[in-house]
């Protein structure tokens, strides 16, 4: 853990290319524009589309008011995800969730909503600084993460991470009339290169 101070914010995790930050509220409203463009959605949330998007952005500003000020450490964590870039662009938004501390488990979630640094690392980066954290920090020896079948950058990206696919819900997602398979994925503590 980094608790460095960079413009005015404590970093506490960093990666090579991220800076995973407390989330605030005007990074929470720049969700308000992800979740409204179709292809990020659809992506992120796959069958969860129709919960996931076309939210307004009252409704954001009152889930960050209620879930994540709120969020009990002992249960879950979310960051905003930054570039270490000269000026800091917010890019993404990533959680952990679940915890097991008796178990040292939890499951993974992250969105890289700004298009223009998708396929670029910054996810698998993110996702890397959050796992050395989980692992490191706070002992944890297993994480896992799902998605759905169709989304096959995600797929790759996890499986860079060290991932490895745990099982397959056949026809677990209907997302655009069709129907996809959620696939689990784990990592254990053991398993991970940093």
């Amino acid at each position: 853990m980094n608790n460095n101070w960079k413009d005015g914010v404590t970093l506490l995790i960093t990666g090579k290319k991220v800076e995973l930050r407390p989330v605030s509220l005007e990074d929470f409203k720049r969700t308000y524009q992800w979740r409204n463009d179709e292809e990020t959605a659809k992506l992120e949330a796959g069958t969860g589309l129709f919960h996931h998007s076309h939210v307004p952005l009252e409704q954001i500003e009152d889930t960050y008011e209620k879930a994540i000020k709120k969020l009990d450490k002992r249960d879950a964590g979310e960051f905003s995800i930054y570039t270490q870039e000269e000026n800091p662009k917010h890019i993404g938004l990533i959680c952990y969730r679940e915890l097991n501390i008796v178990a040292r488990r939890c499951t993974l979630g992250i969105g890289i909503g700004d298009k223009e640094y998708w396929g670029n690392g910054f996810g698998s980066d993110a996702m890397k600084a959050l796992i050395n954290y989980l692992f490191q920090t706070m002992n944890l020896n297993r994480v896992q993460l799902d998605t759905w079948s169709g989304n096959v950058r995600a797929i790759r990206s996890y499986e860079k991470c060290g991932f490895v696919v745990e099982g397959r819900l056949r026809n677990h997602a209907y997302i655009d009339g069709k129907y996809y398979d959620t696939i689990v994925m784990g990592l254990l503590k053991e398993e991970f290169q940093y």
